[in-house]
């Protein structure tokens, strides 16, 4: 059974899926390519890794708040925390340091192993104040300072998009092609959750011939082959713009994948 939405499925970013979907997208992206570029490349699947020591790497459904360990009244811990006393101590939670991999690939040429061209596809450390916003924004400027490419793909609406120069559309999800010989100027394919993944070409060395990179068909293939068919309930509510909302409803329940 394929998507019901036309472009990126916004029930895959949910957390309880995504980090599957980044999973098996990279490998998806590195064979399609790997079987579309001259042999003088490689692709590399690499990793960055850093520690984590944001709120939300504890674990869900603990709050990170006081617990206390008998029955009080509301009123008695109204006041603020300073006005709190007690000889047997509360009990309170703590984020613990999390080591956080994230997976991101590399096109290679193998004769010299220069980095012709970096891809990343966004996660939502990425995308919220932290460590994981921090690592990857020194990936990128390193990049950008460099004479690779780079290929930065975000399918995830939450969260604060990546540094752009200028007044740009706003669009739920967005794809950034930065070729080195053009910088500052990139290529920004922006579309919402109505409309299919843009193709795009893959920037190479400038006598190569560049693949065509098909996204939409990529998601289509890891829907079906993770069957996430059969773990998302559609008839759970998104987050979704009004108008998007009414379109949503209306698509899913055309498809009978939504009742109530």
């Amino acid at each position: 059974m394929n998507s019901p939405f036309p472009g990126m499925n916004p029930y895959l970013e949910n957390p309880v899926f995504w980090s599957e979907v980044h999973h098996r997208l990279i490998t998806a992206i590195a064979d399609t390519i790997e079987e579309n570029i001259p042999p003088q490349y490689r692709v590399a699947i690499e990793q960055r890794t850093y520690l984590s020591d944001d709120s939300d790497s504890v674990l869900v459904g603990i709050p990170d708040v006081s617990v206390f360990s008998q029955q009080t009244s509301p009123q008695q811990y109204s006041s603020t925390a300073t006005q709190t006393a007690t000889s047997e101590g509360i009990t309170v939670m703590i984020p613990l340091p999390e080591h956080i991999t994230e997976n991101y690939l590399e096109i290679r040429e193998v004769s010299t192993g220069f980095v012709v061209t970096s891809i990343e596809v966004l996660s939502p450390k990425n995308k919220r104040p932290g460590e994981g916003r921090k690592a990857y924004q020194l990936k990128r400027k390193q990049v950008l300072a460099s004479l690779s490419h780079l290929v930065e793909i975000d399918l995830l609406r939450s969260g604060k998009p990546m540094l752009i120069l200028g007044e740009i559309p706003v669009t739920d999800y967005q794809i950034i092609v930065s070729r080195s010989e053009t910088r500052p100027q990139a290529k920004l394919y922006g579309f919402s959750i109505r409309e299919t993944i843009p193709k795009f070409p893959l920037p190479l060395q400038s006598e190569d011939t560049e693949p065509i990179v098909d996204l939409q068909s990529l998601l289509h293939g890891i829907y079906n082959r993770a069957r996430y068919y059969l773990a998302i309930n559609y008839n759970s509510i998104l987050p979704l713009k009004r108008e998007d909302a009414v379109w949503s409803d209306t698509l899913l329940r055309e498809q009978g994948l939504r009742s109530n």
